[in-house]
C-alpha cells in the first residue's frame, strides 16, 4: 500500500468527517453553555461525571479515570478540577480507606449548575446534530450517532 491507496484516503476522509462533526458539535454546545450558563463544554463533562459517582463498590473515580472519561490527560484535568473547585462548584477530599487517594465530588451549587445547563446541552447537541444532518457527507454519521444505544454510565 501507499500513501496514495484509494483505500486509506477513503477512510482519511471519513476520519475527517467524523472530526468535522465533533468539532462542530462541541463548538455549537460550547458557545451555547458559555452564553447561558459561563460554562465550557468540558466543564460541564466533568459535572455530569462526577455527578454520576456513589457510595458504593468502585463508585467513585480516581483522576486517571475522570482524565479519561472527559477525553483530557491527568494535568489538563487536574487544572480543570482546581478551576472548579475554585468556584465552589467541587470539593476534594481524602479517601477513607487510603490516605494518598484524593477523590472530588461536586457540590451543592455544582448540581444545580449542571441540572440547569443539562437542558441547553440536550438541546444544543440536537440542534447541532439537526444542522449537520443537512450535510450529505455527516448525515450519515448523525444517524449512527442517534442510533448508538450507550449506557449514560460509559
Amino acid at each position: 500500500m501507499t500513501a496514495t491507496d484509494p483505500s486509506l484516503t477513503a477512510l482519511a476522509q471519513s476520519w475527517c468527517a467524523l472530526s468535522l462533526l465533533h468539532g462542530r458539535i462541541e463548538a455549537h454546545i460550547e458557545r451555547a453553555l458559555q452564553a447561558r450558563h459561563d460554562l465550557s463544554a468540558r466543564e460541564y463533562s466533568l459535572l455530569d461525571v462526577l455527578s454520576r459517582q456513589h457510595d458504593g463498590e468502585g463508585g467513585h473515580l480516581q483522576m486517571k479515570q475522570v482524565a479519561d472519561a472527559v477525553v483530557l490527560s491527568q494535568s489538563a484535568t487536574t487544572r480543570l478540577v482546581t478551576r472548579l473547585e475554585d468556584r465552589g462548584l467541587l470539593e476534594r477530599y481524602l479517601c477513607p480507606t487510603d490516605r494518598r487517594g484524593i477523590y472530588t465530588n461536586v457540590t451543592d451549587a455544582g448540581l444545580k449548575l449542571l441540572d440547569d445547563a443539562r437542558p441547553t446541552n440536550d438541546a444544543a447537541l440536537r440542534e447541532a446534530l439537526d444542522e449537520a444532518a443537512k450535510n450529505p457527507e455527516l448525515a450519515p454519521l448523525v444517524r449512527v450517532v442517534e442510533d448508538l444505544k450507550v449506557p449514560a454510565t460509559a
